[in-house]
């Protein structure tokens, strides 16, 4: 299958050398090629450049861009889309005063949704899930990670495994799987913690290995729920199996998780609300990119992320929604782009670099996919006409996509 996309207004993030991830100063650059085409052979970019130049090209299928933008499909590295019903009645009670701890102390929170989910059967989690990976997919996500951690217990977290593998085979996209594997404290482990952390390390990491679906392993690093020493026990026996750190850090205080994951090799630190100078320090000439979630920050009223802080340390820095049923109930990656420019003071050029190259970079597949570079991946977003891509975030509350193309299908 051929497809050439022509009279494209401005064909966004082109790179004729492969980039897997922009820091610092050079995430306000964002190439752009003006009145441009762009040539797909099966799931391939082949060729792009100027409509002068656009000559030889026998393609199957033609799509006139005229007045549109093409720019890569949105790398969301963070979501936890599988999960089981909604939490509609807390966001009633933060709206009436409660905080997140509160709501967590009345068995609301994480244990919430773990209840409905282990509740809940294999085949109706799927078909919820799928639901909510097709809306993305429809507004312009074309790869997404997916966490487990709603489960809790080894049978359920397993059981969460095999639908986002179900959920793999199912969509073009490219799905991510991580293993949560410690998320918060069940109920009935409150008093022992000590043997919960025993019964993750010991019985939950060694049976989700086995199922080879993830290669990632992650832990909520935070005061109330894991501290340093339990992440530390949790890390080492997720790299026993080979399964690299993509860790929740400084969402609400600053234990060290930050300094931990670069020890371990995370390829992420996530969330970052709070930000220490030594946080910055042990960023700098690591390989873990750390991943910001305005979804979060806007939908709980917690601080955001300090962004500016982290670029103009050199550092890069990725978005993604925290797409989650409790503290970011949405998927929507232009109301991200478009909160990373108004709350985090991030540039267009910065915010579109975050979702797409460094998202991908903090899923591990930048290699392939997040840029418009020949021998990458055609994972696209055709946007309804526009002038300038400014206008994605400008237009918070409107939809850009007017077409989405996954591993050169047209969808």
């Amino acid at each position: 299958m051929s497809l050439l996309i022509t009279n494209i207004k401005q064909l966004i993030q082109v790179h004729d050398y492969n980039t897997t991830i922009i820091k610092g100063s050079d995430m306000k650059k964002l190439p752009v090629i003006e009145n441009a085409y762009l040539y797909i052979e099966n799931d391939t970019i082949i060729e792009f450049g100027d409509m002068s130049d656009c000559e030889g090209f026998d393609a199957e299928t033609i799509i006139d861009a005229t007045g549109k933008l093409v720019l890569p499909s949105w790398c969301d590295s963070h979501t936890h889309i599988v999960y089981a019903g909604d939490r509609t009645s807390e966001f009633v009670d933060r709206i009436n005063g409660l905080s997140y701890a509160e709501i967590a102390k009345k068995g609301g929170g994480i244990l919430n949704s773990a209840k409905t989910l282990q509740n809940t059967s294999e085949d109706e989690l799927f078909e919820q899930s799928l639901k909510r990976l097709n809306e993305l997919i429809a507004m312009g996500t074309g790869a997404v990670e997916i966490k487990t951690g709603y489960g809790l217990t080894v049978e359920a977290e397993l059981k969460m495994l095999r639908v986002i593998k179900r959920l793999k085979q199912e969509s073009l996209a490219i799905i991510i799987p991580t293993l949560l594997a410690a998320h918060a404290i069940p109920e009935e482990f409150k008093t022992k913690k000590d043997a919960y952390i025993s019964y993750i390390t010991e019985d939950l990491i060694p049976k989700a290995a086995a199922l080879n679906i993830t290669n990632y392993v992650d832990v909520f690093c935070e005061e109330g729920y894991f501290s340093i020493k339990d992440t530390e026990a949790i890390l080492d026996a997720g790299k026993k199996f080979n399964l690299r750190p993509k860790i929740h850090v400084n969402q609400f205080t600053i234990l060290g998780g930050i300094a931990l994951g670069v020890k371990y090799n995370a390829l992420s630190v996530d969330h970052i609300e709070e930000l220490s100078d030594k946080d910055i320090e042990a960023l700098k000439g690591s390989d873990t990119i750390p991943v910001a979630l305005p979804g979060c920050s806007y939908f709980i009223s917690i601080p955001y992320t300090p962004a500016r802080r982290l670029i103009d340390a050199g550092l890069p820095l990725a978005i993604a929604t925290d797409y989650n049923p409790g503290t970011a109930p949405s998927g929507n990656m232009n109301f991200v782009v478009s909160a990373a420019c108004v709350k985090l003071k991030l540039t267009p050029e910065e915010a579109i670099n975050a979702a797409t190259v460094n998202g991908a970079y903090a899923m591990g597949i930048s290699n392939m996919y997040g840029s418009i570079t020949r021998g990458k991946k055609a994972n696209l977003i055709i946007t309804r006409p526009m002038n300038h891509y400014s206008e994605i975030p400008y237009a918070f509350a409107h939809n850009p996509v007017e077409q989405v193309i996954i591993n050169g299908q047209v969808l």
